[in-house]
């Protein structure tokens, strides 16, 4: 069977959901194509995974007319508290400081995803599902795809191909785009737990030489853990029991909130900094995940992925108003070469945090945390550190 379109977005995620959305109401005959059943997606443990949503990524949401079907499952973050285990320097943000309602929000994977679902389900969007992206040619015209869905063999054709289908992207394979990756060395490990004390909304950091711990506050006493050990000490605690785990986490954290208990199963996911060569291969281009991975520290990957698909679907809507091919090459260089300049700041940004603070050499030491505690006294520096926290110094809101 053949089918035409003038978008084609492979991966039925948050990005490729988001961009879909964003572009549903300008003309554009629009297909997503999804591999995973909408049970497979329900049922995935991914969908547990805690997402933290920096405000400008709020903002974004807000425009696409998704935060309000979802506000009400988000925990807003008013207080950020970043500390180094063992030494004396801190830092702390405020959201009533920053003049700002919260400093950015939690919410559950898995309740942005199924929202982000119905809204696709209910657009003029063609929703193919599940199907699996089994070839792909780039032309000068059009991009020629090959699917299979069920027992059906589908060929489409689109103006352009987006590639919103993350780490392990068939769509970034099919276009042999090399990747690089660097292992950290460390796992981090998930879960949720109970304090014994109410979090206040606070979202803390806490910088250890195994690497950071970061509770993120769900509701008043639960908290997500992103816990990340170098890869032997990650393999022993999840060997362990669970009175074993809590102990060491317990340690490592502290009772600023009182006594933690477990409130989730514990999973364990390496990490590497992986990206992408190139973003663009003829009419084609990749997105979110698809292009980077980045290490869990400040939260920033979805936030960067997000940003990915506002900046492509500003481009696209304008080249709609004036008529003119979505898939033109100055027009996808244009992208990927703006881009480029945020995945950089973003990366080395994050990158830096885990070098830095991923470790116990006594002079970085001192120097981090005498950096932590003069950026704690200067409200203009705090200020700078807020805005690239809640993500808005690169959409320019």
């Amino acid at each position: 069977m053949q089918m035409d379109y003038d978008l084609v977005i492979i991966g039925g995620g948050l990005a490729g959901n988001c961009l879909a959305l964003a572009l549903k109401d300008t003309g554009l005959k629009i297909a997503v194509i999804e591999a995973q059943s909408p049970e497979q997606l329900h049922n995935s443990p991914a969908g547990d995974r805690a997402l933290a949503l920096a405000a400008g990524t709020v903002k974004v949401l807000e425009k696409m007319g998704v935060w309000a079907g979802i506000r009400d499952k988000a925990e807003a973050i008013k207080h950020i508290h970043i500390s180094d285990q063992g030494h004396f320097g801190k830092t702390r943000l405020s959201a009533d400081k920053q003049q700002v309602d919260a400093l950015g929000y939690v919410i559950a994977a898995r309740d942005i995803e199924r929202y982000l679902a119905e809204k696709v389900a209910e657009a003029p969007i063609d929703l193919i599902c599940p199907a699996r992206l089994t070839g792909l040619m780039s032309g000068a015209d059009s991009v020629n795809m090959s699917l299979k869905h069920g027992d059906q063999a589908l060929n489409l054709t689109a103006k352009l191909l987006v590639g919103a289908d993350g780490g392990h992207s068939s769509v970034r394979k099919l276009l042999d785009i090399p990747q690089h990756s660097t292992d950290y060395g460390q796992t981090a490990l998930v879960t949720t737990v109970k304090s014994a004390r109410a979090n206040q909304h606070t979202a803390y950091e806490r910088f250890t030489c195994s690497g950071p711990l970061a509770l993120l506050p769900v509701s008043k006493y639960h908290s997500s853990v992103v816990w990340t050990r170098k890869h032997d000490d990650a393999e022993d605690l999840m060997a362990g029991s669970e009175a074993e785990f809590m102990s060491a986490l317990q340690a490592c954290f502290g009772y600023r909130l009182g006594e933690l208990t477990l409130a989730a199963p514990r999973r364990a996911f390496p990490l590497s900094l992986i990206r992408a060569e190139q973003m663009v291969s003829g009419r084609a281009v990749i997105i979110g995940n698809a292009v980077h991975q980045l290490h869990p520290v400040a939260g920033q990957g979805f936030n960067l992925g997000i940003r990915d698909v506002v900046q492509l679907a500003d481009k696209l809507l304008k080249q709609q108003q004036l008529g003119q091919d979505i898939g033109e090459a100055k027009l996808l260089a244009g992208y990927a070469q703006e881009r480029h300049k945020d995945h950089n700041h973003v990366i080395g940004f994050t990158d830096g945090l885990v070098k830095i603070f991923s470790n116990d050499w006594l002079a970085l030491a001192a120097a981090r945390n005498v950096g932590l505690t003069v950026l704690d006294h200067l409200p203009f520096a705090k200020a700078s550190f807020a805005k690239q926290a809640m993500g808005l110094s690169q959409t320019g809101l």
